[in-house]
């Protein structure tokens, strides 16, 4: 069955799940997995959160997936991965990212 990414809706058709982490697990408060929520990403996704947004953002503001697709931060990325259908980027966490840590 196809996984649809929770962020960016794209569909990712079963022939090309045979990487095991083309999907993976998100949780929506890091660093809190026992009770933590998860939705499912596409893997540029998942990279795209952790890139542009510290663990402490993320459980404080961006805890709920509505509140990630609203981030303005994702706006222009969002925009490019839905007209795509690539499941590897290459994303480098920003030196404002890892000063915010």
């Amino acid at each position: 069955m196809p996984t649809t990414c929770a962020l960016c809706r794209r569909v990712v058709p079963d022939e090309r799940i045979s990487d095991p982490q083309v999907v993976q697990e998100h949780h929506l408060r890091p660093e809190e997995r026992d009770t933590s929520p998860t939705v499912t990403l596409c893997r540029p996704c998942h990279d795209q959160v952790h890139a542009v947004f510290t663990n402490a953002e993320l459980r404080a503001d961006y805890d709920t997936i509505d509140a990630l697709r609203s981030a303005d931060r994702l706006d222009g990325y969002l925009e490019w991965i839905r007209g795509t259908d690539t499941l590897r980027i290459s994303v480098d966490t920003s030196t404002a990212v890892r000063d915010r840590s």
